[in-house]
């Protein structure tokens, strides 16, 4: 986690600096002098360096020299600015001249210091631009994002624009790969906004029969339907006040989706076997692995509800693409998993670290979650060795599929039995399958095969 906006004090605290100078001696200098006071420091001896050291952690604030080769401490001032708006710059110079520090000081830069630098004076500096930061933003600023860990520059652009859509109403869409943490993401933007002190309703759109969805969300009357022997209030008027999250909503059945956007158009709710309309107060956020572009082409998503969900687009990475976060993440969660069952438990060794960050993790935090609780469960030493993780990944690539993935599997393969049947005849194909030929050219699409492929001619080639 960041460490902005929870520094009172920054020096005892241990803020993160990142210093920028092209004169070794006085960076080493400078260097001694803040970590003598407390602050964490990183080093770098150009621009282009300080920029490389910002994608591997995420710095408080910067102290930079003007005048450097390539690029300046204006330059790089502005490349910060573009990629982290409101990280705190502050900038040294051996000129000290008057046209520079008005420069700097219109472009937003928080300070401007002369060489060779006063010690109060430097440190005045640093605690004013750092206790700026810590009261900027909301109060407890970054406690609607405490169940995210994350030091990815990557993931760290996501929570700032997931902190500034949260302070209206629009709607957001998140978009990720199963397990890449959607729902964690939908209840930090929750906490986050207006609606914070108000429920946080969350349903999985792809897990219920039709029926039961609509229930789940709208509610029935009495008698609506076989078994529903009482009254029984839906999601939305659960959620009044708060947040509605539909996770998984590129799997909602499209007769459901028609009443689904009724109800935001209206912002009103009719339950099953009422004659009554309810007035809704809900925001909503959704979530999907899908292509939602692809299945609304396909005729399998609403165009007009993806427009009314789709006002902010949020895509959450795999964790493949944040590496960096895996130690974090697998210390994070070893900490919890030995405070539920083994105390004894302190850690993984470097070796153990190593293989879990080389991983490619196609499960993703999820996965993740996963193999710490099974090395915590069968560790004896205080520190889990690599032998257990390797144990624990391959045991989980031998686990069962998730329904969905079983599912897009047995499809995948069968399709292509039945084209390598028919040699690529499509009209054939889709009768043995029992679809019309609309119907199968859709799954041949969402599983990306092309009939030509399996014609003779086309498979000619290889046997010469």
């Amino acid at each position: 986690m960041k460490q902005t906006g929870r520094l009172p004090n920054a020096g005892d605290q241990g803020a993160h600096i990142l210093l920028v100078d092209d004169d070794v001696s006085l960076l080493k200098l400078l260097g001694m002098r803040l970590e003598s006071r407390g602050y964490r420091v990183t080093t770098a001896e150009s621009g282009r360096e300080a920029l490389k050291r910002l994608e591997v952690a995420r710095p408080d604030l910067v102290l930079s020299d003007l005048r450097m080769d390539e690029m300046d401490g204006l330059a790089l001032f502005q490349e910060l600015q573009r990629r982290v708006p409101g990280l705190p710059v502050i900038i040294l110079t051996a000129h000290g001249s008057i046209p520079d520090a008005v420069s700097a000081t219109r472009q937003g830069v928080f300070g401007f210091l002369t060489k060779p630098v006063d010690r109060d004076e430097l440190f005045s500096a640093l605690d004013d631009a750092l206790a700026q930061t810590s009261t900027s933003g909301t109060e407890g600023d970054d406690h609607w994002r405490e169940a995210i860990i994350t030091r990815s520059p990557e993931m760290e652009r996501i929570l700032e624009q997931a902190r500034m859509v949260a302070a209206s109403d629009v709607s957001v869409l998140i978009t990720g790969a199963s397990g890449s943490g959607k729902e964690l993401l939908a209840g930090a933007i929750h906490k986050a906004s207006p609606r914070a002190d108000k429920p946080f309703v969350a349903i999985n759109c792809g897990a219920l029969p039709e029926q039961l969805l609509e229930s789940e969300l709208f509610g029935h009357a009495r008698g609506a339907f076989t078994g529903a022997v009482s009254e029984h209030r839906g999601l939305f008027q659960a959620a009044d006040g708060g947040t509605l999250f539909l996770d998984e909503i590129g799997d909602m059945p499209l007769t459901l989706q028609v009443k689904l956007l009724r109800a935001l158009q209206e912002r009103h709710i009719r339950p099953l076997g009422s004659t009554t309309s309810l007035p809704i107060d809900v925001r909503i956020i959704s979530a999907t692995h899908r292509d939602l572009d692809r299945a609304m082409h396909e005729g399998e998503f609403r165009e007009d509800l993806y427009y009314r969900l789709n006002v902010v687009n949020l895509r959450l990475p795999p964790l493949k693409e944040r590496a960096e976060d895996v130690p974090l993440l697998a210390k994070h969660l070893v900490a919890q998993a030995a405070a539920r069952h083994k105390p004894f438990v302190k850690g993984f060794s470097p070796e153990a670290l190593n293989l879990l960050a080389a991983s490619a993790w196609p499960g993703n935090v999820r996965q993740l979650v996963n193999v710490v609780e099974q090395c915590v469960a069968l560790t004896t030493s205080p520190m889990i060795p690599e032998g257990l993780v390797a144990q624990a990944l391959a045991a989980e690539d031998n686990a069962l599929p998730t329904f969905n993935d079983a599912r897009a599997g047995f499809e995948r393969s069968y399709l292509v039995k039945v084209l390598k049947i028919t040699e690529g005849n499509v009209t054939q194909a889709a009768r043995i399958a029992g679809r019309n030929r609309t119907d199968f050219y859709k799954l041949l699409a969402r599983h990306e095969l092309e009939p030509g492929a399996f014609k003779p001619a086309a498979r000619q080639p290889e046997h010469h």
